[in-house]
């Protein structure tokens, strides 16, 4: 019997046991994170070794450092998943991985160690797509949330609203056409000299600003429910650019504030239209929100005020859950287990697949 045809033994008899846990794994980016989850609603361990050193004299993420750092890092942060879990590898009934998208070299490292590991333990290993562990990690902060719902995706490579229509099945509503939120936030945090990551940076110095500082361009687009950042970074820059060519000192409070501002405004516009046009066809939606850039404060007030005006209710993943890890890669693998979905030792890295 091939390593696959006992993989599909093993998870058909999983989908009848009362607890089923999986040691995960999650090395798409500049993070090495492991967990072990139980009924993909219940966190035993969490732990991730960050990068951020390592990358901060660069100003972002460089590849072959990554690929480095996890590397060095996999075996431990396994290691204390289980030791933190009270379980040894023989305790978890099976693995799961991060095969896309994300840096190639990082998801190699990921899906590598493993399948090793998956093979020597006789153990399922479950492939999961980076971005629909995003979402999963509503599960964990919210226990009862089930699908349907819809989402609202915000990362650094992607934006997507999206409907999760059943676990594992989802219907992409509206996209960027250009840039994502979080690169477009990384670009003005470097724009205005801020350190890596930009992100977050952006968003604890804009907390002080005035977001109508300066007004940036809300464009219109064909797509009911899609947005854009492209022209929005392109006349920041241009802005901050005049201002120092100029000798005028750059109120970098206020410049944060505005470009949170017109990001936010334009993903809540497009998520507020979505909403009511569910309300118009009699519907009572739920909304989530997954990704890093669902930490970012002014989007999640935004989002709150939004549903409570609606009265709809609002998913928000736990601060440490937005982020990548490796709890959010075991909740999406219970869910892809209970469908049958386990890999071979052919399994590859894909570092540009798709979610929808």
């Amino acid at each position: 019997m091939t390593y696959l045809e006992a993989s599909r033994r093993q998870a058909e008899a999983l989908r009848a046991r009362e607890h089923v846990r999986i040691l995960a794994l999650e090395t798409s980016c500049d993070e090495t994170a492991a967990a072990v989850i139980e009924d993909g609603r219940r966190i035993l361990s969490s732990v991730v070794f960050s990068q951020i050193d390592l990358h901060e004299l660069y100003g972002g993420v460089v590849p072959e450092i990554a690929s480095r750092a996890h590397m060095e890092a996999c075996d431990r942060v396994l290691d204390e998943a289980l030791a933190q879990a009270g379980l040894t590898l023989p305790g978890v009934d099976a693995l799961a991985v991060t095969y896309g998208p994300g840096l190639v070299g990082a998801l190699l490292t990921g899906v590598n160690c493993m399948k090793g590991l998956a093979f020597a333990a006789g153990k399922p290993l479950i492939p999961v797509n980076h971005i629909e562990g995003h979402v999963s990690a509503n599960f964990l902060t919210h226990p009862e949330l089930e699908p349907p719902f819809l989402c609202l995706v915000v990362s650094g490579g992607h934006s997507h609203l999206v409907e999760v229509s059943a676990f594992g099945e989802y219907h992409l509503l509206g996209q960027t056409v250009d840039d994502a939120a979080g690169e477009a936030f990384d670009k003005a945090a470097r724009v205005l000299g801020l350190p890596y990551p930009g992100g977050p940076r952006i968003d604890a110095l804009a907390e002080e600003g005035n977001p109508h500082f300066l007004s940036l361009p809300h464009p219109k687009l064909e797509g009911r429910y899609d947005v854009s950042f492209s022209g929005v970074k392109t006349a920041f820059l241009n802005a901050v650019h005049g201002m120092e060519q100029r000798g005028e000192p750059l109120p970098k409070t206020d410049l944060a504030a505005s470009f949170r501002f017109a990001v936010c405004d334009q993903l809540a516009e497009k998520t507020e239209r979505l909403l009511r046009d569910r309300l118009a066809e009699g519907q009572r939606p739920v909304l989530a929100l997954a990704g890093g850039v669902s930490a970012n404060r002014e989007l999640r007030r935004r989002m709150t005020a939004l549903c409570e005006g609606l009265g709809l209710r609002l998913c928000l993943p736990r601060l440490d859950l937005c982020t990548d890890n490796g709890a959010m890669i075991g909740t999406a693998a219970y869910y892809q287990l209970r469908r049958g979905a386990v890999a071979g030792l052919d399994l590859n890295a894909v570092p540009a697949l798709r979610f929808v």
